[in-house]
């Protein structure tokens, strides 16, 4: 074998900015371990990040990643979050001193933290040593195969391109992204004898190429399960947010054959959140994409499939059966049925903004666009927890975030903790009674008329963001004349279906509905598609736990 064909040693890369302390944490290193693996000693996070890049481009292997917690400019729990993305395996590790042990105990949500240690480590054959041994031993036997990449060839306005980017994100495919009018994306069009006249253009890890994919073929081709293993199941769960994903983990744990039916991607609305901080157990907060990824997981390892880009349309009642129907015309049957499609963003019936939307207007938080709102005036529409989110979030890349919102104050509407977290931002500013009541632009959006509710002074902004959350509609429309709803669509269930302590028109049953059962038995509803629910995450969670509960007692009685 020439030297040139011999593999570089796997990394161990060091970063702190203090040089003297830099210089001793790779001497340390290089003593034990220098042998077998390359010590790369960097004295600032941006400087360690473009070594990292280079390595990956040279597919380099980094073990380790040992990163000072108080460093200028990117801190050490900055650096390893960023560093996530090009080693997503290597072992991390925060250096900190006795005062920052609350940074670390952040760290272990917020990157996974594998070990933190305090500094001084002397001696290292007590303090330094056995640590690094042992995550060696563990990444030498974890999985270091090479992530593939989907690539996505796109305009930065395309309302398609867009959602297919934000489709491949909440779904945890890895990709890379190339504007339509970089030479790379040139290069890959010609790769594939296409003329870039048809955007989005996908070509997946197995070179095969995709012109302008619906979600389906999408999903399908970049490894996706979306055709159900069996035309019958114990229970099928509609709609992958919180509540379905906490149904599907109970469901399945409990011995029912359970499947989860997704239209587009787990998560609903919390897999969007940038930041979920008031939910239990995560003291520092936990991303909606996190919290998403590790309840989907779950479900997968206790039994339950998962398919995606599903979209149900319709329900039949047959004796004990309940069909699902798909709107490909394929269905599956179970013995009963959960209901957890959740709620989307109501549009602003604004003038210009059904044109622009996927073209700067966004409904929800599209988070895959936060890189490129860097040194832009960002504006959201909402004045409630998820919009706050969000402003939070857009405020680390955009030069400003304006917050509009109808009412007289955030309080009446967000949490408190948001409240104060968006008072210490500099970056985000909050407008009270504001509308927005034009959109304009040239193929993107360009400008906004807003308006002032109180004196009716109306005002012209420019900027190419604009992110709406504003009510909750639920995606029940398809239930209709199937089982029981209020007049916003919301499912009603249990005691709300009572009138005067008569049982629903038409209930086959000698008892009353269970507590969330709708006016059809064996269909169950949880989360915030139902009525009079309280929308947040945790409760949506308990919803979809109690409905395994209940199902478990309709099969007993049925």
């Amino acid at each position: 074998m020439t030297a040139s064909l011999i593999p570089a040693r796997p990394a161990i890369v060091t970063v702190d900015d203090d040089p003297s302390v830099s210089r001793a944490v790779a001497r340390d290193l290089r003593r034990r371990y220098g042998e077998h693996h390359r010590i790369v000693r960097a004295e600032s996070g941006e400087q360690a990040l473009e070594a990292l890049r280079e390595m990956t481009l040279r597919g380099d292997e980094v073990a380790v990643l040992l990163a000072d917690f108080r460093m200028p400019g990117m801190d050490g729990l900055q650096f390893l979050e960023a560093a996530m993305d090009l080693y997503p395996v290597a072992r991390r590790v925060l250096l900190t001193a006795y005062a920052d042990t609350d940074a670390a105990i952040t760290a272990i949500n917020v990157v996974d933290l594998d070990h933190y240690l305090l500094k001084p480590w002397d001696p290292p054959e007590e303090k330094l040593y056995p640590v690094l041994d042992a995550l060696l031993e563990a990444w030498r036997s974890s999985d270091r195969r090479p992530v593939c990449e989907t690539r996505v060839v796109g305009h930065r306005w395309s309302a398609r391109s867009n959602e297919v980017r934000d489709f491949l994100a909440r779904n945890q495919v890895p990709y890379r992204w190339y504007p339509s009018d970089d030479p790379e994306a040139g290069r890959l069009l010609a790769a594939a004898g296409l003329d870039g006249q048809t955007l989005p253009v996908v070509v997946t890890p197995a070179g095969e190429t995709l012109v302008a994919p619906g979600d389906a073929e999408l999903a399908e081709r970049v490894g996706l399960s979306t055709t159900p293993a069996a035309e019958f199941y114990d229970l099928v769960v509609i709609g992958g947010g919180p509540a379905g994903l906490g149904a599907a983990v109970y469901g399945a744990s409990e011995g029912l054959r359970t499947v989860l039916v997704e239209r587009t991607a787990t998560g609903g609305q919390a897999g969007q959140s940038s930041r979920i901080e008031n939910y239990l157990g995560f003291p520092d907060g936990v991303s909606g994409a996190q919290l998403t990824d590790r309840a989907r997981r779950q479900a997968v390892r206790m039994g339950a499939e998962v398919l995606t880009a599903r979209d149900v349309v319709g329900l039949d009642v047959d004796g004990s059966g309940r069909t699902v129907h798909f709107s490909d015309g394929s269905a599956i049957t179970s013995h009963a049925v959960v209901l957890a499609t959740g709620v989307s963003y109501r549009e602003l019936a604004a003038p210009g903004l059904a044109d622009l939307a996927g073209r700067g207007v966004y409904y929800g938080s599209a988070l895959s666009q936060a890189a490129s709102c860097t040194g832009d005036d960002v504006y959201i529409v909402g004045g409630a927890n998820s919009a706050g989110q969000a402003a939070v979030y857009f405020a680390r890349h955009a030069k400003s975030v304006t917050l509009l919102v109808r009412g007289a104050s955030l309080e009446s509407s967000m949490s408190h903790y948001l409240v104060e977290q968006i008072a210490g931002i500099p970056e985000i500013i909050v407008r009270t009674c504001t509308e927005v009541v034009e959109a304009a632009g040239d193929g993107h959006l360009e400008r906004l008329r807003l308006r002032d509710r109180n004196t009716g002074a109306e005002e012209v902004v420019d900027t190419p963001w604009l992110f709406v959350f504003i009510g909750a509609a639920p995606r029940t429309d398809w239930l209709d004349g199937l089982v029981a709803r209020d007049r916003a669509g919301f499912v009603l269930a249990g005691p709300d279906l009572m009138t005067g302590g008569a049982r629903p028109p038409g209930w086959p049953l000698d008892r009353d509905p269970y507590l969330l059962e709708t006016s059809q038995p064996g269909v169950f509803v949880a989360g915030d598609a139902r009525a009079e629910s309280v929308k947040r995450v945790a409760s949506a969670v308990g919803d979809g736990a109690m409905a395994v509960s209940l199902v478990h007692r309709y099969l007993e009685r049925s």
